[in-house]
């Protein structure tokens, strides 16, 4: 929902660009080197989205007939079209998610194929954090991983919102990643770049992913345009994210004191509420007045996700707080 920023229209008028496609551009360069110097992984790639970004990554660390293990309700197995099995004949194995996001080791352990010609080889163990808004601690994750690291498994983040887990931790990109081979990470979420996602690890994994970016039409040419919005969102953007959690946690508050409101969850920067009757037309009438939700209707009740952004001031909070307590 972002829009660039004027400082950051101002960015990418001025971007150095060059022909990305063989390495040629500054600007992306520039970008694919920052990431990967503050995530401490020796490489890193710009994509066009997070979906692209997890579908390369599946696509170098696997290969036909392997296997992913990865949380039930993970975007990059349930929302990401079922790529790694479409176009790279990869199977996934999902596995339960706990209710801060992630999946449930004790299952990924019994989970892990035998070196048996009647299974998938299991290859990779896929994580995600920050997952609708909650975060995992490094500790907290490192319970996964120390499975995974058993069984010789690659690890794997989906981090497309891990930025908002640095901040609400408070510690550095390097340590928040410190467990994963690899790492996508998006641009385009709370640090409000209008496009773009970037993949980091070793550098023959991203050697390796280049040409699966290449295949998937991802091959870019003076695209230091858009890199430059990602390096001034990673330059400007990402300490503010507090103020978008801080909002979220105000937005919780109040509308947990309306009638008829439930809040379901926060976390970081997201509301989840469950609005009681029939209210079929309420996302209609609140974006008669601006405010712009994602509803999802059942027969009793309706069900919105929240999002504070850099877009949304704490006024517009309150102005959110008090035409829901009006219209419900």
């Amino acid at each position: 929902m972002t829009k660039p920023t004027e400082a950051m229209r101002q960015a990418m008028a001025n971007a150095e660009v060059g022909d990305d496609v063989f390495g040629d551009d500054p600007t992306v360069n520039r970008l694919q080197d920052a990431v990967a110097e503050r995530l401490g992984k020796e490489a890193a790639l710009f994509v066009a989205s997070g979906t692209q970004s997890n579908l390369c990554a599946l696509m170098a660390h696997c290969g036909r007939g392997d296997e992913y293990i990865a949380g039930d309700m993970a975007h990059m197995y349930r929302w990401e079209g079922g790529g790694g099995a479409v176009l790279g004949s990869i199977q996934p194995q999902p596995v339960p998610m706990l209710p801060d996001g992630l999946v449930d080791p004790e299952v990924v352990d019994a989970s892990v194929k035998p070196d048996d010609h009647h299974f998938a080889r299991t290859k990779l163990l896929c994580l995600e954090n920050t997952k609708d808004g909650a975060v995992q601690s490094v500790d907290r994750m490192r319970e996964a991983t120390l499975v995974g690291r058993k069984h010789g498994l690659s690890i794997h983040l989906d981090g497309a919102r891990m930025w908002n887990g640095v901040v609400e931790l408070g510690i550095s990109a390097e340590e928040f990643t410190s467990e994963f081979d690899t790492v996508s990470m998006c641009l385009s979420k709370g640090l409000g770049a209008p496009i773009g996602s970037v993949l980091s690890g070793p550098a023959d994994f991203i050697h390796e992913a280049h040409k699966w970016r290449k295949m998937s039409g991802g091959a870019m040419r003076q695209v230091g345009v858009l890199a430059a919005a990602g390096l001034h969102a990673l330059d400007n953007h990402i300490d503010r994210l507090a103020d978008d959690h801080s909002n979220a946690a105000r937005l919780a508050e109040g509308l947990g004191n309306i009638d008829g409101v439930t809040v379901a969850g926060q976390a970081t920067n997201m509301v989840f509420i469950a609005v009681d009757g029939d209210v079929p037309d309420l996302q209609a009438q609140l974006l008669e007045r601006g405010i712009r939700t994602l509803i999802t209707p059942s027969p009793r009740r309706s069900i919105a996700r929240l999002v504070c952004h850099l877009d949304v001031t704490a006024d517009d909070v309150e102005t959110v707080i008090n035409t829901f307590a009006e219209l419900v």
